[in-house]
């Protein structure tokens, strides 16, 4: 029989418990009556037995259920042999004049136990079927037909469809939530796939692109085999490129020939920055700093280095072969700011986003990204012919 999806993670879980309550609950409620009322049973004495199964299968039923392994075809059939067992030996234990007399038969509200476990298995179905075939088998144990009679067969109905379509909902809801937590794992393994291509793409950019680039430019008027290495290395750098920025990534590193700045120092440890940023002194750049140590923790020292390599690399490439560059570093309670300024010829408008296009990633990703990635905000200022400042500033860690 096709049935509904069971509910079979943890949130199926206090609906066992739920019916193993309502399994000692009724049970519990049978010996009372069973106390009450065997004066009046024609056997009293066998109907010990019975009641002794009633407790076993009570036991072994809360037990089973929860266990996934178990909840088969066996023992849901089991479950409701069990109840029909009680059922049929009613007349004989009771008596058939003591059943038309009102007196209930002996299993009375536990009979309700296989429809809630049916109906929490294989939803609506499964539980509407353990109620018709209950239902059936109570009327035909008694010789007359009343309202009476008839009222705890439209109870176990009723809660079979109720229970079935919770089960049916939870169901529905452990699906949805694996789908959850499989899609959040599948987005922090892409995250972190795409941290790594990052941290890859600003590397391949500041040494291997750069180096690509200054032999195909300096080879480009040669002739011979220094002519066609100056013409394999610009495509090895247009191909780089386009495998760079195939997908988004984030910041590169510092320039070729820049202070190894990522190296200089622990992610974890405090690091003047102005030691970093001092190694690219230069006869074409100065740098000013403040007299006391500018502390910064080293993974965002060597960052803010690395970017700063960045734009002095841009700026003395591009602005010139007179510029001149002028980096100056500023401490405040808060945050540290570096700018970096050239007097060369300056940025034309569109420029920047025209070269992100092209795969060069100087300020997008050595400069911007990186920045930006440790929290930090980039300004740039520019103009034909006016130069380029670059303003990076960064949130500095209060001490301790």
């Amino acid at each position: 029989m096709r049935h509904s999806p069971a509910p079979t993670g943890t949130l199926s879980v206090p609906l066992w418990r739920a019916i193993a309550v309502f399994r000692f609950a009724a049970l519990g409620y049978v010996l009372v009556l069973y106390a009450r009322n065997a004066a009046d049973y024609a056997h009293p004495f066998l109907a010990a037995p019975v009641l002794l199964g009633m407790i076993v299968w009570t036991i072994t039923a809360t037990w089973a259920y929860p266990r996934r392994q178990l909840r088969r075809w066996p023992l849901l059939a089991t479950d409701l042999a069990v109840a029909l067992a009680t059922l049929l030996v009613s007349p004989w234990l009771i008596g058939r004049p003591a059943l038309a007399d009102g007196v209930p038969t002996i299993a009375v509200a536990w009979l309700a136990g296989p429809v809630l476990a049916w109906a929490v298995t294989g939803g609506r179905r499964l539980g509407v079927a353990a109620a018709v075939v209950l239902a059936a088998t109570d009327l035909a144990v008694r010789d007359r037909l009343n309202e009476s009679s008839v009222t705890p067969g439209v109870l176990m109905l009723l809660a079979g469809i109720a229970v079935g379509h919770v089960a049916r909902l939870i169901a529905t809801a452990e699906q949805r939530l694996r789908r959850a937590v499989e899609l959040e794992a599948a987005t922090r393994e892409l995250a972190a796939a795409t941290r790594e291509r990052e941290r890859l793409a600003r590397d391949i950019h500041d040494s291997v692109l750069q180096v690509l680039a200054m032999v195909a430019r300096r080879g480009a008027h040669l002739d011979g085999e220094a002519g066609e290495l100056a013409r394999l290395a610009g495509e090895q750098e247009s191909a780089l490129r386009a495998l760079v920025t195939s997908r988004p990534t984030a910041p590169p590193t510092a320039p070729a020939g820049a202070p190894a700045a990522d190296a200089a120092a622990p992610s974890g440890a405090a690091t003047d920055l102005r030691t970093m940023v001092a190694g690219y002194a230069a006869p074409r750049v100065s740098v000013a700093a403040p007299a006391e140590p500018v502390l910064l923790p080293g993974h965002l020292a060597a960052e803010v280095a690395a970017a700063v390599g960045a734009a002095l690399d841009n700026a003395l490439r591009h602005g010139g072969p007179d510029a001149r560059a002028w980096v100056l570093i500023e401490a405040e309670p808060d945050a540290v700011t570096v700018s970096v300024r050239d007097d060369g010829c300056g940025i034309a408008p569109g420029r920047l986003a025209e070269a992100a296009a092209q795969g060069r990633l100087g300020v997008s990703q050595s400069i911007r990204g990186r920045i930006v990635e440790v929290g930090g905000t980039v300004r740039i200022h520019s103009a034909p012919d006016e130069g380029t400042e670059i303003e990076l500033r960064v949130p500095a860690p209060a001490p301790g």
